[in-house]
């Protein structure tokens, strides 16, 4: 029930924090290029362990990976270094992905080396076609994007705050590219087995496509928002990532929207996916109004232009 976490940068450190206070690893390992900061950041972590969980906090170099279940990357340039804060930008976060797979170039070899057993979970934007780099560079299919889980809970957010319910009483799935592509599933999205469009025109609140892109807007862009007020964007994803650990480490068999390697589409983007112990088991087909079935592949055309600059 060991989980390594690879870098140990704002993303890292919230990853680290989710995860322990979850407790559902028995060690977490912290590697990062400067040592002095894993070692401090694992130090501190581990003097509060003990208030939630048994699990041990430590820091080493790659070699102290072997026997990892799960290591997430969190390694590389963030949105506001990188230059991908700009709202009128159509690339987004595909912005940072050629400085960030020279890293992933560099540290993934190490990773597989050293853990070649483990489930990889990128979390580095851009994810998806960083983890299409990751299955290549590893040379297995235990690789896992963390995709649009966290997009998905935004969505639940968003539309919960409207209906005035509670976002876990909400079914709804962004899907595709973590990024500006994705695909919002409003033709399946529900509240208590109603349609979610139904609810909101009961309410008075749906007037044309007004609130449809409102929301859309809401979480494609709540990433540059929390940038613009605390200058990264880190717990969400911190708590996304921990709670993935949670459904691996259990072999769950959750059901999530998570980044995945389809061979039918020759891209990694997510889709819902059974996970559990060895990544991805399953790839599940939800079906899709024609306006979804273009965005997808709009969405797909995108990554595929992605993954080739970094071929």
């Amino acid at each position: 029930m060991k989980v390594g976490i690879v870098g140990a940068g704002a993303v890292g450190a919230a990853c680290a924090m989710a995860t322990l206070m979850r407790g559902c690893a028995s060690e977490l390992i912290f590697v990062n290029r400067g040592r002095n900061r894993a070692k401090a950041m694992a130090t501190d972590m581990g003097y509060g362990a003990p208030l939630s969980s048994t699990t041990r906090a430590t820091d080493g170099d790659y070699s102290d990976l072997a026997g990892a279940a799960l290591v997430m990357i969190t390694v590389g340039v963030n949105e506001k270094s990188g230059g991908a804060t700009d709202r009128s930008d159509p690339l987004g976060r595909l912005r940072l992905l050629d400085r960030n797979a020279e890293v992933y170039r560099e540290v993934i070899p190490a990773i597989t080396v050293a853990a070649p057993d483990a489930v990889l979970l990128v979390v580095t934007d851009p994810p998806d076609p960083l983890a299409y780099l990751t299955r290549e560079l590893a040379g297995h299919e235990r690789v896992l994007s963390t995709g649009t889980l966290l997009d998905s809970l935004r969505f639940r957010v968003h539309l919960g705050r409207r209906l005035r319910v509670a976002p876990t009483d909400i079914e709804a799935q962004v899907l595709g590219e973590h990024g500006t592509s994705q695909i919002f599933h409003w033709s399946a999205a529900r509240v208590g087995g109603v349609p979610i469009t139904d609810a909101l025109e009961r309410l008075g609140l749906m007037q044309g496509d007004d609130v449809r892109a409102m929301i859309e807007n809401e979480v494609r862009y709540a990433n540059i928002a929390i940038i613009e007020g605390i200058g990264a964007s880190q717990y969400g994803i911190g708590m996304v990532c921990a709670r993935i650990a949670e459904i691996v480490l259990r072999d769950e068999r959750a059901v999530v929207p998570i980044g995945v390697y389809n061979s039918r589409l020759g891209v990694t983007l997510s889709l819902p996916g059974v996970v559990g112990r060895d990544g991805c088991l399953q790839i599940l087909d939800p079906p899709l109004s024609n306006v979804e079935q273009v965005a997808l592949k709009r969405c797909v055309e995108t990554l595929h232009k992605a993954q080739g600059r970094i071929r």
